[in-house]
């Protein structure tokens, strides 16, 4: 049987992603776990899993070494869990890793490599509010804690392309915004401080009737886009018959401020002690960004299904299931 590998399958969009891709294709390829980590997660229940460090070349021995028709290489150390500022591993996981993943696909002859950048490449655009477009028009900054992490990904890039022309491996590139699933690790570290992330805020108070401040202008909007919806993108690029694509991974529909906040306290408070909402004109708001996504439409068939009322519906059923407890923690 064909094999489909996902680099960074322990992680928060990775383990959605391998999750996703088993029920999508049901039994048409094999869908193999890979991760940094050491945890029997997988093998627990019966699925494989190969614990690899992709910035070491000699961890590939373990993988499968013939019929794995796409790699989906999810595998990095992203900035929103990076405690303090450590550039170096920026290298080591998208430029060092990308390069041995790569050398992987062509020694093995994968036909195809899928890959995850960031909307930070373009982050500059999204700040003056443009809807930004699939394409590697870069317009990010070259300061803050992104910076090293976009450069790194954008060299990862172009060694794909470099591996596209010289061996035909086919190459799909998919931009992400916020990805949203539900972890019961409810932190994140913006410019190296650990901190808790203000949708987890919202919704524990939410939960428990207390007020939610919204900041900002209340129609500030950006694109939220679903862990499954993602995964929805993979798995239409696994399947399409074309050599390479970059795809904005997202719905295409504006949640503003004001529906995020309404949509939670629908979903979380209960009927008795609703919460109220508090605004707050004067306090500053950012972090998202608007996607067009017609390309991926277009050429993958891809079709949004979770509104921002579907997406935290999920978020309080995985609550209640907490399904990848194991793999979450400090």
């Amino acid at each position: 049987m064909k094999k489909i590998i996902v680099f960074g399958a322990t992680g928060n969009v990775g383990s959605y992603v391998h999750k996703y891709a088993r029920e999508y294709f049901d039994g048409k390829y094999e869908i193999i776990a890979s991760g940094r980590r050491k945890t029997d997660f997988f093998e627990k229940q019966g699925m494989p899993y190969y614990s690899v460090d992709i910035s070491k070349k000699e961890d590939f021995v373990v993988l499968p070494q013939k019929n794995v028709h796409a790699v989906i290489y999810l595998a990095a150390d992203i900035p929103a869990y990076m405690s303090g500022y450590q550039a170096e591993k920026y290298v080591q996981s998208n430029i060092i890793g990308a390069y041995n993943v790569l050398e992987y696909c062509r020694k093995v002859k994968v036909d195809r490599i899928l890959f995850s950048t960031s909307a930070y490449d373009k982050w500059e655009d999204a700040k003056q509010g443009k809807i930004l477009t699939p394409d590697k028009n870069y317009n990010f900054s070259y300061t803050g804690d992104h910076a090293m992490y976009v450069i790194a990904k954008n060299t990862a890039i172009e060694m794909m392309e470099h591996y596209y022309q010289e061996y035909g491996l086919k190459k799909f590139i998919f931009r992400f915004p916020t990805i949203y699933s539900y972890s019961p690790y409810q932190y994140y570290f913006p410019n190296g401080v650990k901190t808790l992330r203000p949708l987890y805020r919202m919704i524990n108070q939410a939960k428990n009737g207390e007020a939610i401040e919204l900041w900002g202008n209340p129609n500030y909007a950006k694109d939220m886009v679903h862990v499954y919806d993602c995964a929805q993108m993979f798995c239409k690029a696994i399947e399409v018959e074309r050599e390479e694509g970059f795809y904005n991974v997202g719905t295409g529909i504006p949640v503003t401020m004001q529906e995020q906040i309404e949509t939670i306290i629908n979903v979380f408070s209960s009927g008795n002690k609703q919460s109220k909402i508090i605004y707050r004109p004067e306090k500053p708001i950012g972090g998202g960004c608007l996607m067009d996504i017609e390309n991926a439409k277009l050429e993958l068939g891809y079709e949004p299904k979770y509104t921002c009322q579907r997406l935290f519906e999920d978020y309080r059923e995985e609550m209640k299931i907490n399904r990848f407890k194991e793999l979450r923690g400090e």
